[in-house]
């Protein structure tokens, strides 16, 4: 799977673009041979099973100009650094407790040029800035992630949803999100691949939780 795939659902990227997702492949090979931030077998199919599942996101929200957005476990940088490139106006903070994953997130912003993208080595819980959205891939169970969002919200709105938490997630949620007004978005429906059958993004308003 190459760079194609990524343009095949996003046709208006900007040449600029284009060549910052075509350089994430070398980047990530280079790096990950450092330190693994990527399963040896998921890196033969970075784009579909990374990049493009991380810009499922941007099917389900284009977020405005301004927006901050903070990605929890962002791990060696996904979902943030593919929303980061689409988005070069958003401004992104990308957290991890692992170091490493970090400075690999560092040095991959640094070499594509993103000037939207901070990175944090710290746990959620002690990130004290407020967001208008925070996007994750699955690092935990739902209630557990919420009560890590606590005081983490911009009042003010300018999206077309409401402030909150975009989660990537598979499986059956029904038991996960019990008692939480969730809407939940099926990849499968945007991206024609196999893998994204039974992947989705779950939308979630920070009114369903203190903030």
């Amino acid at each position: 799977m190459s760079v194609k795939l990524i343009e095949k659902y996003f046709p208006n990227l900007t040449p600029e673009q284009k060549l910052q997702f075509t350089h994430l492949e070398e980047l990530y090979k280079e790096w990950n041979e450092k330190i693994n931030v990527i399963s040896r077998k998921d890196l033969d199919s970075l784009y579909e099973k990374h990049v493009l599942h991380s810009l499922g996101i941007a099917k389900i929200m284009e977020f405005a100009p301004q927006t901050k957005v903070l990605d929890i476990g962002t791990g060696g940088g996904f979902p943030g650094i593919p929303l980061a490139i689409l988005f070069p106006e958003v401004h992104f903070t990308l957290v991890d407790s692992i170091g490493k994953k970090i400075t690999v997130v560092k040095e991959v912003s640094a070499a594509l040029g993103l000037k939207n993208v901070v990175a944090i080595h710290a746990r959620a819980e002690d990130v004290r800035e407020k967001f208008h959205f925070v996007v994750s891939r699955a690092v935990t169970q739902m209630p557990v992630f919420l009560r890590w969002l606590r005081g983490k919200f911009e009042k003010e709105q300018f999206n077309t949803k409401h402030n909150g938490v975009l989660y990537l997630k598979g499986g059956d949620l029904e038991e996960e999100l019990s008692g939480l007004k969730a809407e939940i978005y099926p990849l499968g429906k945007y991206f024609e691949n196999e893998f994204f059958e039974t992947k989705k993004v779950v939308y979630l308003s920070k009114g369903n939780f203190s903030s």
